[in-house]
């Protein structure tokens, strides 16, 4: 008989499959849990960490894949920007609530971490958040978050470094 998950280990086998991830390609981090934060901006209060080194990932769709970018909390993604640096399509968009949900059913929605197991390397990390020393990213649920190196974001999943936020 199938033992059924409760809320609580579902959202422990997420962190579980980052924390394995970070470990498997030797990446230093430290696991913050924190009260539920449903934004970026959220996420940084109730962890005590300044916006400006907080990464917001944003999970966007050009018809046929998903595109991973991390920018500071504060900020605000441009998408010209990306669209140009990536030589996107017009067909880049944000990806919605729905798409997300369906296609990383392991993760919350609004917790898609830049980095893992579950979900694309991110292409593209903000230059803003390589100057920091350490950024604090989600770790695939609302409870929980890791700080790591950015750099070490970059090592790991061969990101592009580029200012893509509006001006």
């Amino acid at each position: 008989m199938p033992s059924e998950q409760t809320p609580g280990a579902l959202s422990t086998t997420r962190v579980d499959a980052i924390v394995e991830f970070l470990e498997g390609v030797q990446v230093a981090y430290e696991l913050i849990e924190h009260e539920p934060a449903m934004s970026a901006g959220a996420e940084a209060h109730v962890a005590r960490q300044p916006p400006e080194k907080v990464a917001k990932t944003i999970v966007l769709h050009d018809g046929t894949v998903y595109v991973i970018a991390a920018i500071p909390a504060a900020d605000r993604l441009d998408l010209g920007k990306l669209r140009e640096l990536l030589g996107a399509t017009r067909q880049l968009r944000l990806a919605s609530e729905a798409e997300i949900a369906r296609d990383f059913p392991s993760l919350e929605v609004g917790a898609v971490p830049p980095f893992g197991p579950m979900v694309p390397a991110a292409e593209v990390v903000d230059s803003a958040l390589v100057g920091q020393q350490q950024i604090l990213c989600p770790a695939g649920d609302h409870r929980h978050s890791v700080l790591v190196d950015p750099r070490e974001v970059v090592r790991i999943t061969a990101a592009k470094v580029a200012d893509i936020c509006e001006d």
